[in-house]
């Protein structure tokens, strides 16, 4: 069976997409080893996570995203765009706002489209951020964890836990974190015992009440150029702390998004770009047979 593969990128962090509404793919292979496969840079197509489209009974339509390392994610704010890029252009739903399913709840993103039908921005609503240890999770201390003191590998840190869908690890930093301390800090935080699920790692430099500068280690991934859910994460511990406002241009590696916490709802609300990188076609049975 031949499957069709979409490469994607949501400012750096990038993806391989596939409709799989029928089930045809899941029926042959799971989706978590497909995702080893494709995703390793070396042997495979190489990308941060595989998406897959999939049928849903409540919303207009499912989402599910795992990591590179085989893992399914609840949710992913670069991902998410890429996937709405992606069904509206390969006109699996022509709608300008679409209701999507994902392991973290209902997401709506609403498309930006130009004259000549292409998608050129995302805003999604990010839904409510959450503090709440239990909730996130994380077993550090009861209720909110802000500026909370730990000690990793040596080095005492303060985190504020925040979950977005997914679970997130924020730590400020005054200066740019030197490559041999993020590449040996972001592992050990997210495997953390505190953190039940692993975590997602962000450090982030201030760089003004409407700016700041942001560093991602990934759950299940490593470094990525970005994360959209830990944009928002970011944006909601700035806040929590004083140190921004709710409106604010979340610098990555790989661009920028445009955050706003939109405090009389309590949602956030995440502005990007998402691009098609190239599109493919595999055969299934070859995948399954070099496992």
């Amino acid at each position: 069976m031949l499957i069709k593969l979409s490469k994607m990128h949501g400012i750096g962090n990038d993806f391989i997409l596939s409709d799989d509404r029928k089930s045809s793919i899941s029926n042959e292979i799971d989706y978590g080893t497909l995702a080893k496969k494709l995703c390793h840079r070396r042997f495979g197509l190489g990308a941060d996570g595989f998406i897959v489209a999939v049928s849903s009974k409540t919303h207009d339509i499912g989402f599910r995203i795992f990591n590179s390392d085989g893992s399914e994610a609840e949710m992913c704010g670069n991902g998410i765009r890429c996937f709405s890029k992606y069904i509206y252009e390969k006109s699996i739903l022509m709608q300008k706002i679409i209701n999507i399913e994902t392991k973290a709840g209902s997401i709506v993103p609403l498309l930006d489209i130009n004259f000549e039908g292409v998608v050129e921005l995302v805003k999604v609503d990010m839904g409510e951020p959450v503090f709440e240890g239990k909730q996130i999770p994380c077993t550090l201390k009861e209720g909110r964890i802000v500026s909370e003191k730990i000690e990793v590998l040596g080095n005492e840190l303060e985190i504020t836990a925040v979950s977005m869908g997914n679970p997130h690890a924020v730590i400020f930093i005054e200066n740019d974190m030197e490559d041999s301390l993020f590449f040996k800090l972001g592992p050990a935080i997210e495997n953390l015992e505190i953190f039940p699920k692993k975590t997602n790692v962000e450090f982030v430099k201030v760089l003004s009440e409407n700016e700041i500068s942001v560093r991602v280690w990934e759950r299940g991934a490593g470094e990525t150029l970005a994360c959209g859910t830990g944009a928002c994460a970011c944006v909601a511990a700035c806040v929590l702390n004083n140190k921004t406002s709710e409106e604010v241009a979340v610098r990555l590696k790989g661009g920028s998004l445009d955050i706003k916490w939109n405090r009389a709802n309590n949602h956030i609300f995440k502005t990007g770009p998402a691009k098609f990188v190239y599109e493919t076609a595999l055969e299934l049975e070859r995948i399954k047979n070099d496992l």
